[in-house]
C-alpha cells in the first residue's frame, strides 16, 4: 500500500516515518508533508491508498482535508487529541491513534487498513436479501449467509459496509442506514454514525465505549440515550 504522512510537527514525522519502515513492510511511504494543502496538491495527480493524518494544523486541519480526498483512499488519524475520536467516524476512518504512538497500536491500526484495503479491492455492487433469522449477503462474486446470532457488529466505511463475525468480515456496498432497516430493531442498535451493535453481543461498556471482543465502539452523543435506555430496560436486576 502507498501512504503519506500529514503532519505539521517535524518530530512526528520521525516517528512515523521510522514506525512504517521498521514495522509495517506492507507500508511504501511514497511523500510526508507539513500542511493539508501540500497534501492535497499532491494526491491530485498520484493514488495513495492510505494517509497518516494530524488533525490539529495551521490552515486546513485534517477533518476538513479527509472530506475532500478520493473514496477509495483510507485515513488513519494520528494526533495529539482524543476529544476529536467521535468526529472521525463522520469522515470514515480506518483508526484514530492517540499521541504519543505505541509501536504496537501503531500496527494494530496498519493491520486494520490492509485488510480493508483488500476488502474495497474485491468489494461488488450492494444486493443484500434479508430472511427472519438470518441475510445473504452479496460479496466477491458469492452470496454469503450470515445469521443474525453470528454477527457481532456492522461498520460503515466510505460507501460500504463491514459485517463483523466471530470468523469473517464481509463487506458489500451498502449504506449503515440501509442494512439497519433490515435488521431485527431489538436486537440491533446504531451507536454512532458508522457503528450498528447486536446488543447481545456486547461484552461491557462504560460512559463512552462498547467492547466487544477486539472492538471498543464509541457512543455518539446524540445516541447515548437510546443506549442507556435500551441496556436498563434489559436489566433483570
Amino acid at each position: 500500500m502507498r501512504c503519506i504522512i500529514v503532519d505539521d510537527e517535524p518530530i512526528a514525522h520521525e516517528g512515523l516515518e521510522k514506525m512504517i519502515k521498521e514495522i509495517t513492510p506492507q507500508l511504501e511511504l511514497v511523500g510526508s508533508f507539513e500542511s493539508a494543502e501540500s497534501a492535497s496538491e499532491y494526491i491530485k495527480t498520484t493514488n495513495v491508498d492510505l494517509i497518516f493524518l494530524d488533525i490539529e494544523m495551521p490552515e486546513i486541519n485534517g477533518l476538513d482535508f479527509a472530506r475532500n480526498i478520493p473514496k477509495n483512499t483510507l485515513i488513519i488519524f494520528t494526533t495529539a487529541y482524543s476529544e476529536y475520536a467521535l468526529d472521525s467516524y463522520d469522515v470514515d476512518a480506518v483508526d484514530y491513534i492517540v499521541k504519543p504512538i505505541n509501536p504496537d497500536r501503531f500496527r494494530r491500526a496498519v493491520d486494520k487498513a490492509i485488510t480493508y484495503h483488500a476488502l474495497l479491492i474485491d468489494a461488488e455492487g450492494e444486493e443484500i436479501e434479508a430472511n427472519t433469522d438470518f441475510i445473504f449477503v452479496k460479496s466477491e462474486r458469492r452470496y454469503f449467509k450470515v445469521d443474525f446470532d453470528d454477527i457481532l457488529l456492522i461498520e460503515g466505511l466510505k460507501d460500504y459496509v463491514i459485517i463483523h463475525t466471530n470468523e469473517k468480515r464481509i463487506i458489500t456496498k451498502m449504506y449503515v442506514r440501509s442494512i439497519l432497516d433490515l435488521l431485527p430493531q431489538k436486537r440491533f442498535l446504531r451507536v454512532n454514525k458508522s457503528y450498528i451493535v447486536n446488543l447481545e453481543k456486547i461484552d461491557s461498556f462504560d460512559n463512552n465505549d462498547i467492547y466487544i471482543k477486539e472492538h471498543e465502539i464509541a457512543i455518539g452523543k446524540t445516541y447515548q440515550e437510546e443506549f442507556y435506555k435500551i441496556i436498563m430496560s434489559q436489566q433483570k436486576i
